[in-house]
């Protein structure tokens, strides 16, 4: 029988090597999958798997059942740093002085792998499908591409106020439906 995971984050606490290798072995594709769907490298999204794992081994002790299943702890950490990696290979880009013409300049596939982008799909549609549209959006916009709240409503040509409110709705209502408590 597998061993739950919160049991092998109380163990990874104490610096179990085998309990991090299983805990690695279970959710490294949960994980790779959301850090994917934001980071269109494939390179660069394996690093930032790396990095995850090694940020859940040094928190380990932190973790808290009460607040959230080992799942969504770890794929919050996911998000973060595939956002926070997103965010920090933008801001370099835009300092880079470029004297190129648009025309020669070559626009990576912004869909990325179909494969990867399906499983995704599949894993978060579910709960996803069953929000409001406007309350989906924002939180796509949030989550898989790392805008920021003055960024969404920028796109969605919405006030700052209505988005927030979408959001928050969204967010609470996707809680109910996982069983998580606020």
């Amino acid at each position: 029988m597998a061993t739950p995971g919160p049991v092998l984050i109380a163990r990874m606490a104490g610096g179990d090597r085998q309990a991090f290798a299983e805990f690695y072995d279970r959710y490294a594709a949960l994980a790779f999958g959301v850090i994917r769907r934001i980071v269109r490298d494939p390179a660069l999204a394996e690093e930032v798997l790396q990095d995850v794992f090694w940020e859940a081994w040094g928190a380990a002790a932190s973790y808290d059942p009460a607040r959230g299943s080992p799942e969504a702890w770890l794929v919050t950490r996911a998000r973060s740093r595939g956002i926070d990696r997103t965010r920090a290979a933008r801001r370099r880009s835009e300092m880079v002085v470029t004297g190129l013409n648009e025309a020669t300049t070559s626009v990576p596939d912004p869909g990325g792998d179909p494969g990867t982008r399906a499983e995704d799909r599949k894993l978060v549609a579910g709960v996803l499908g069953r929000l409001p549209e406007a309350q989906r959006r924002v939180l796509e916009l949030a989550y898989f591409d790392g805008l920021t709240q003055t960024e969404i409503a920028e796109r969605v040509k919405e006030p700052l106020g209505t988005v927030k409110t979408r959001m928050r709705l969204g967010l609470e209502r996707l809680r109910s439906f996982m069983g998580v408590a606020p």
